[in-house]
Protein backbone atom coordinates (compact mmCIF):
# COMPACT_ATOMS: atom_id res chain seq x y z
CA UNK A 1 0.00 0.00 0.00
CA UNK A 2 1.21 3.53 -0.98
CA UNK A 3 0.11 6.62 0.30
CA UNK A 4 0.90 9.87 -0.86
CA UNK A 5 -0.72 12.83 1.45
CA UNK A 6 -1.90 16.07 0.80
CA UNK A 7 -2.29 19.22 3.19
CA UNK A 8 -4.94 21.01 1.98
CA UNK A 9 -7.83 23.94 3.05
CA UNK A 10 -6.65 26.49 5.53
CA UNK A 11 -8.04 23.97 8.16
CA UNK A 12 -4.93 21.95 6.84
CA UNK A 13 -6.91 18.56 6.27
CA UNK A 14 -5.12 15.76 5.25
CA UNK A 15 -6.18 14.75 1.60
CA UNK A 16 -4.69 11.29 0.74
CA UNK A 17 -4.24 9.07 -2.65
CA UNK A 18 -4.18 5.56 -1.52
CA UNK A 19 -3.14 2.77 -3.98
CA UNK A 20 -2.31 -0.80 -4.34
CA UNK A 21 1.48 -1.06 -5.56
CA UNK A 22 0.63 -4.55 -7.39
CA UNK A 23 -1.89 -3.09 -8.99
CA UNK A 24 -2.34 0.29 -9.41
CA UNK A 25 -5.85 0.68 -8.17
CA UNK A 26 -5.99 3.71 -6.15
CA UNK A 27 -8.74 5.78 -3.85
CA UNK A 28 -8.87 9.21 -2.97
CA UNK A 29 -10.32 9.89 0.41
CA UNK A 30 -11.82 13.46 1.22
CA UNK A 31 -10.04 15.29 -1.72
CA UNK A 32 -10.15 19.14 0.44
CA UNK A 33 -10.03 21.35 -2.58
CA UNK A 34 -9.05 21.19 -6.37
CA UNK A 35 -5.70 20.62 -6.63
CA UNK A 36 -3.92 20.02 -9.67
CA UNK A 37 -1.40 18.31 -7.17
CA UNK A 38 -3.27 15.39 -6.60
CA UNK A 39 -4.45 14.55 -10.29
CA UNK A 40 -1.14 15.34 -11.64
CA UNK A 41 0.12 12.57 -9.28
CA UNK A 42 -2.45 10.21 -9.61
CA UNK A 43 -1.68 10.70 -13.77
CA UNK A 44 2.20 10.69 -13.05
CA UNK A 45 2.01 8.06 -11.32
CA UNK A 46 -0.08 5.91 -13.69
CA UNK A 47 -2.91 4.75 -11.00
CA UNK A 48 -6.73 3.81 -11.46
CA UNK A 49 -8.28 6.15 -9.49
CA UNK A 50 -11.28 3.52 -8.50
CA UNK A 51 -13.44 5.90 -5.81
CA UNK A 52 -13.73 9.09 -4.31
CA UNK A 53 -14.20 8.44 -0.56
CA UNK A 54 -15.58 10.78 1.81
CA UNK A 55 -15.57 10.31 5.70
CA UNK A 56 -18.15 12.77 6.27
CA UNK A 57 -19.23 15.95 4.20
CA UNK A 58 -17.78 18.95 5.47
CA UNK A 59 -16.13 21.51 3.43
CA UNK A 60 -12.56 20.64 4.43
CA UNK A 61 -13.15 17.53 3.28
CA UNK A 62 -15.45 17.33 0.10
CA UNK A 63 -14.28 20.52 -1.24
CA UNK A 64 -12.37 18.89 -4.04
CA UNK A 65 -14.73 16.40 -5.26
CA UNK A 66 -16.27 17.76 -7.94
CA UNK A 67 -12.85 19.02 -9.34
CA UNK A 68 -11.32 15.37 -8.90
CA UNK A 69 -14.66 14.00 -10.28
CA UNK A 70 -14.52 15.94 -13.95
CA UNK A 71 -10.51 14.71 -13.89
CA UNK A 72 -11.33 11.16 -13.55
CA UNK A 73 -15.03 10.77 -14.60
CA UNK A 74 -15.18 7.11 -13.64
CA UNK A 75 -14.54 7.07 -10.04
CA UNK A 76 -17.52 6.54 -7.70
CA UNK A 77 -18.09 8.90 -5.21
CA UNK A 78 -18.58 7.22 -2.05
CA UNK A 79 -19.87 7.90 1.06
CA UNK A 80 -22.47 7.20 4.22
CA UNK A 81 -26.06 7.64 3.58
CA UNK A 82 -26.44 9.96 6.52
CA UNK A 83 -23.83 12.33 5.42
CA UNK A 84 -25.39 13.05 2.50
CA UNK A 85 -27.50 16.13 3.01
CA UNK A 86 -24.24 17.61 5.10
CA UNK A 87 -22.24 16.84 1.53
CA UNK A 88 -24.62 18.29 -0.95
CA UNK A 89 -25.37 21.52 1.12
CA UNK A 90 -21.55 22.19 0.65
CA UNK A 91 -22.08 25.48 -1.40
CA UNK A 92 -23.96 26.59 1.96
CA UNK A 93 -21.64 25.93 4.68
CA UNK A 94 -19.51 28.97 4.69
CA UNK A 95 -22.39 30.89 5.61
CA UNK A 96 -22.98 28.61 7.82
CA UNK A 97 -20.24 29.51 9.67
CA UNK A 98 -20.97 33.11 9.48
CA UNK A 99 -19.16 33.91 6.39
CA UNK A 100 -20.89 36.71 3.97
CA UNK A 101 -21.21 36.08 0.39
CA UNK A 102 -19.19 38.31 -1.23
CA UNK A 103 -15.75 37.17 0.94
CA UNK A 104 -16.36 33.89 -0.39
CA UNK A 105 -14.20 34.05 -3.56
CA UNK A 106 -11.56 35.93 -1.72
CA UNK A 107 -11.51 32.96 0.81
CA UNK A 108 -11.56 30.53 -1.89
CA UNK A 109 -15.11 29.07 -0.59
CA UNK A 110 -17.40 29.64 -3.64
CA UNK A 111 -17.82 26.23 -3.59
CA UNK A 112 -20.15 24.37 -6.91
CA UNK A 113 -22.37 21.93 -6.12
CA UNK A 114 -20.69 18.38 -5.50
CA UNK A 115 -21.43 15.93 -7.88
CA UNK A 116 -23.85 13.14 -6.80
CA UNK A 117 -23.10 9.83 -4.64
CA UNK A 118 -22.56 7.08 -7.16
CA UNK A 119 -23.75 5.09 -4.18
CA UNK A 120 -23.81 5.09 -0.40
CA UNK A 121 -21.51 2.84 1.27
CA UNK A 122 -22.73 0.75 4.63
CA UNK A 123 -21.36 -0.57 7.85
CA UNK A 124 -19.21 -3.21 6.97
CA UNK A 125 -19.00 -3.05 3.87
CA UNK A 126 -15.48 -4.09 2.13
CA UNK A 127 -14.31 -1.69 -0.28
CA UNK A 128 -11.70 -3.69 -2.59
CA UNK A 129 -8.74 -1.69 -4.42
CA UNK A 130 -6.78 -4.23 -5.97
CA UNK A 131 -5.15 -6.32 -3.54
CA UNK A 132 -6.45 -3.65 -0.61
CA UNK A 133 -9.38 -4.47 1.17
CA UNK A 134 -10.43 -1.31 3.02
CA UNK A 135 -13.45 -2.05 6.09
CA UNK A 136 -16.07 0.66 5.91
CA UNK A 137 -16.92 1.50 9.88
CA UNK A 138 -19.72 3.65 10.59
CA UNK A 139 -18.32 6.01 13.25
CA UNK A 140 -20.58 8.98 13.75
CA UNK A 141 -20.41 11.64 16.57
CA UNK A 142 -18.63 14.41 14.61
CA UNK A 143 -21.38 13.68 12.21
CA UNK A 144 -23.92 11.49 11.85
CA UNK A 145 -22.82 9.39 8.95
CA UNK A 146 -18.79 9.81 9.57
CA UNK A 147 -17.02 6.71 8.97
CA UNK A 148 -13.48 5.06 8.84
CA UNK A 149 -11.58 2.96 6.42
CA UNK A 150 -9.43 -0.10 8.36
CA UNK A 151 -6.90 -1.96 6.25
CA UNK A 152 -6.51 -4.90 8.45
CA UNK A 153 -3.74 -6.42 6.24
CA UNK A 154 -1.57 -3.40 6.45
CA UNK A 155 -3.00 -2.32 9.81
CA UNK A 156 -4.00 0.92 9.28
CA UNK A 157 -6.69 3.24 9.60
CA UNK A 158 -8.00 6.45 8.26
CA UNK A 159 -9.96 8.31 10.72
CA UNK A 160 -11.17 11.39 9.32
CA UNK A 161 -12.05 13.57 12.09
CA UNK A 162 -13.30 11.80 14.90
CA UNK A 163 -9.72 10.59 16.27
CA UNK A 164 -6.51 12.93 16.01
CA UNK A 165 -3.16 12.72 17.85
CA UNK A 166 -3.71 13.24 21.23
CA UNK A 167 -7.85 14.33 21.11
CA UNK A 168 -10.98 13.88 19.06
CA UNK A 169 -13.11 15.33 16.46
CA UNK A 170 -15.03 18.14 17.72
CA UNK A 171 -19.12 17.83 18.32
CA UNK A 172 -20.45 21.27 18.71
CA UNK A 173 -21.51 21.56 14.98
CA UNK A 174 -24.48 20.04 13.53
CA UNK A 175 -24.91 16.39 13.76
CA UNK A 176 -22.16 15.77 16.46
CA UNK A 177 -22.42 14.13 19.70
CA UNK A 178 -19.49 14.00 21.88
CA UNK A 179 -20.85 10.73 24.07
CA UNK A 180 -21.71 9.47 20.45
CA UNK A 181 -18.41 10.05 19.37
CA UNK A 182 -16.77 8.65 22.15
CA UNK A 183 -18.63 5.29 21.86
CA UNK A 184 -18.08 5.36 18.38
CA UNK A 185 -14.50 5.83 18.72
CA UNK A 186 -14.38 2.47 21.40
CA UNK A 187 -16.01 0.43 19.04
CA UNK A 188 -14.90 1.10 15.68
CA UNK A 189 -11.34 2.31 16.61
CA UNK A 190 -9.95 1.20 19.66
CA UNK A 191 -11.60 -2.29 18.40
CA UNK A 192 -8.30 -2.51 16.28
CA UNK A 193 -5.13 -3.82 17.67
CA UNK A 194 -2.46 -1.51 19.07
CA UNK A 195 -0.57 -1.67 16.29
CA UNK A 196 -2.82 0.00 13.95
CA UNK A 197 -1.13 3.30 12.09
CA UNK A 198 -4.19 6.20 12.87
CA UNK A 199 -4.28 8.58 9.57
CA UNK A 200 -6.03 11.24 10.71
CA UNK A 201 -8.08 13.93 8.67
CA UNK A 202 -5.82 16.75 10.18
CA UNK A 203 -2.10 16.61 11.90
CA UNK A 204 0.02 13.66 11.99
CA UNK A 205 -0.07 10.09 12.32
CA UNK A 206 -0.51 8.28 15.91
CA UNK A 207 -1.55 4.86 16.24
CA UNK A 208 -4.11 2.77 18.43
CA UNK A 209 -2.13 1.60 21.40
CA UNK A 210 -0.47 5.15 21.82
CA UNK A 211 -4.25 6.59 21.74
CA UNK A 212 -5.38 4.12 24.08
CA UNK A 213 -2.87 4.97 26.17
CA UNK A 214 -2.15 8.25 25.89
CA UNK A 215 -4.91 10.37 24.43
CA UNK A 216 -7.02 11.86 27.53
CA UNK A 217 -10.45 12.03 25.43
CA UNK A 218 -9.83 8.00 25.67
CA UNK A 219 -7.63 6.79 28.72
CA UNK A 220 -10.45 9.77 30.86
CA UNK A 221 -8.39 11.98 32.22
CA UNK A 222 -10.50 14.47 30.63
CA UNK A 223 -14.33 14.34 30.06
CA UNK A 224 -16.16 17.00 28.24
CA UNK A 225 -16.93 19.81 30.89
CA UNK A 226 -14.61 18.88 33.43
Amino acid sequence: MIVQTFVQTAFQQNTRVVSCSNTGAAICIDPGEPSPDVAGYIRDEGLDLKSIVLTHGHLDHVGGTASIKREFPDAEVLLHAEENDLYTSLPQQPLMMGIQPHQLAALGMDYEDPPAATRFVEHGEVLQVGDLKFEIRHCPGHTLGHIVLAEHDQKTVFTGDCLFNGTIGRTDLPGGSYDRLISSIGEQVMSLSDEFVVMCGHGPDTTVGSERTNNPFLTGLYQLGS
